[in-house]
């Protein structure tokens, strides 16, 4: 069995959005070729929008869930008329969160799976969370179905974005859970330095370590839970940003390095990992992987940039051509589901 299937991913970061192409081959187990991926950047406007979508009447809401699905339709017709690519199965998009509050049974990913049809003329499979909030689930994370299936070869995967979130095995079953907040946080307050993200920790780098605000960071309530249990921004307004008043920008990127490198490494250690493969934009920040390596004896494999960059997309890519084939597509015992499912609306 062979499919070609194109997946879209927008993270909290904000960074583009990412499109990769990527063809999919079933023998005895799955194989995969990212044929074509790229980063598009988005237009100010829009990515002014989407950062402040959470603040948008529902009217507005609404009229940008049309917008950017239409948005995201134009974004693969210019990259299938790029790279000239053929026989195209599918696209499945993930969308860009604005609101995830599983305790209260919603999520909400914008970008109108039906848009992107109707712009494209291609089958799509949008929307791949809410059916596991439904079902008691955290609705995240959802990429540990292509770890199981895809880099099983690994202890467990981390992903460095937004959030930082891992999977693994135990006891013979794939758990996930997010771990701390990375980029979401880096990022932000790297724009005080206008710059868009802190490149290779540099900034950090020179920052002073804040030993009261570290403890805060590292005594949140979130760090006792067991998994499964995912971060959103909302709790970062909570429960972070007002933790930050009357320390220099500087010195926070300093301690939240700091503090997020030890979350990390703490689950490393805690699950006795031997070798641990990293993705995500935070696997370019230099100063955070040495920190996270200082911490732990686990081997964190950096891989090729284009699986560092492209990981999410790829395993979206994966998920709707699982749900094409009506297969399992999320596990349970990641999420906190009722039980595995197959999950995924087609425009």
């Amino acid at each position: 069995m062979i499919f070609q299937a194109i997946g879209l991913m927008s993270g909290t970061s904000l960074d583009g959005l990412d499109i990769c192409f990527v063809r999919f081959e079933k023998q005895n187990s799955w194989s995969f070729e990212i044929t074509k991926a790229e980063t598009i950047p988005y237009p100010k406007e829009l990515e002014d929008q989407l950062k402040n979508s959470i603040y948008l009447s529902p009217e507005e809401l609404l009229e940008l869930n049309s917008e950017y699905g239409f948005y995201l339709g134009k974004a693969v017709n210019n990259f299938i008329g790029k790279y000239q690519l053929q026989h195209i199965d599918l696209i499945a998009s993930h969308g860009h969160t604005v609101f995830h509050q599983p305790q209260k049974k919603f999520t909400l990913q914008i970008g109108d799976g039906r848009a992107i049809k109707i712009e494209t003329g291609l089958p799509v499979i949008y929307d791949f969370r809410s059916q596991d909030v439904l079902m008691g689930g955290n609705g995240a994370p959802l990429v540990p179905i292509g770890d199981e299936l895809l880099f099983s070869q690994y202890d467990a995967c981390l992903n460095l974005g937004g959030f930082s979130n891992i999977s693994l095995k135990v006891n013979n079953k794939r758990i996930a859970f997010d771990i701390a907040p990375v980029n979401i946080i880096l990022n932000k307050l790297a724009q005080q330095f206008n710059k868009e993200f802190d490149e290779n920790g540099d900034l950090a780098r020179i920052g002073k370590i804040n030993d009261a605000l570290l403890l805060q960071l590292n005594s949140l309530e979130f760090y006792q839970r067991t998994h499964p249990k995912s971060l959103g921004i909302e709790w970062c307004h909570e429960n972070i940003l007002p933790l930050f008043e009357n320390i220099e920008p500087v010195d926070i990127l300093a301690t939240f390095t700091e503090h997020a490198a030890q979350q990390i490494s703490n689950v490393f250690n805690a699950n006795h990992l031997k070798n641990v493969l990293c993705t995500g934009g935070g696997a370019f920040n230099q100063y955070l992987i040495e920190k996270i390596r200082n911490k732990t004896n686990t081997e964190l494999i950096i891989p090729a940039k284009e699986l560092i960059e492209y990981k999410e997309a790829l395993i979206f890519a994966f998920m709707g051509v699982l749900r094409l084939n009506n297969e399992i597509n999320v596990l349970s015992s990641s999420t906190g589901s009722s039980h595995d499912h197959s999950s995924g609306i087609f425009a």
